[in-house]
């Protein structure tokens, strides 16, 4: 046997086993991580002029991007749906269409998704600055709990916001959709509306703000670990934010996935 082979097998076993070992310890921090929010976001004193703050800079600095992309994905989903429905003639039921596939699916989901860049990174990004700079460490030395300032405020903010920003966004989508029926189908208003809500059940609902909490909760604390973990100077804020945008993307999926196999089980 090659001499440069069997030396090479220790050494690929070697990075194996130590890749494997930060990724379990990475896991253990994070299970650390979580278990410290829930353990200080709910014991007094509660900080809720900066949770009203980071609702406000999670919600209404989101309005104006949330509500252009949730009246085009409603206009572009019932444009879409039209010609497939009319070879069968079904377009009568184009109204519930749109509404199941945006209750259900893409209000929850494009929300969270316009979240996670923008709020995600920006959490990341400024929690990352904030360490880097010792700002955090210097909040401690106070006598501050900057955990509880910074972290537990920003996860409940999103938790808070992203269920109301997915229920205006699932409404805008609705009203994209009745822009482009109306324009074509010449249906009112009144009647859309009685065809959206129609096949819609109390398990579409509750599916649908659970999704909006989950995802909410997903975005805030990932992006505050990746910015409260951070380290390198500036080269570790910017994989800070990035961390945190391609993280939490990544898990939204998976727990869509999740809760629409849950949320199946019980239609």
């Amino acid at each position: 046997m090659d001499s440069s082979t069997s030396t090479s097998q220790p050494i690929v076993r070697k990075g194996l086993k130590k890749r494997l070992t930060n990724f379990f310890v990475r896991l253990y921090q994070i299970h650390l991580f979580i278990l410290r929010f829930f353990k200080e976001a709910f014991v007094p004193p509660f900080e809720l002029k900066e949770i009203m703050n980071q609702c406000y800079q999670v919600g209404v600095r989101s309005f104006t991007l949330i509500s252009l992309t949730g009246f085009i994905v409603g206009l572009i989903f019932t444009k879409q749906s039209r010609p497939s429905l009319s070879e069968f003639g079904a377009t009568s039921w184009l109204p519930s269409l749109v509404s199941i596939a945006i209750m259900r699916a893409l209000a929850p989901l494009v929300t969270a998704l316009i979240a996670a860049g923008k709020v995600g990174s920006s959490i990341g990004a400024e929690l990352g600055s904030m360490r880097v700079t010792e700002q955090i460490d210097a909040m401690e030395v106070s006598g501050t709990k900057p955990f509880k300032f910074l972290v537990c405020t920003r996860v409940l903010a999103t938790t808070i916001a992203i269920p109301i920003l997915a229920t205006y966004t699932g409404f805008i989508a609705l009203l994209g959709g009745y822009l482009n029926v109306a324009t074509n189908e010449g249906t009112s208003y009144t009647t859309f509306m009685q065809q959206v809500f129609e096949p819609l059940t109390f398990v579409d609902f509750v599916s649908s703000l659970i999704k909006s909490i989950v995802f909410g909760f997903t975005i805030g604390i990932v992006g505050c670990y990746q910015g409260y973990n951070s380290d390198k100077g500036t080269e570790g804020v910017g994989k800070a934010a990035n961390g945190a945008v391609v993280t939490a993307m990544f898990l939204i999926f998976v727990e869509e996935v999740l809760i629409v196999q849950i949320a199946g089980w019980f239609r």
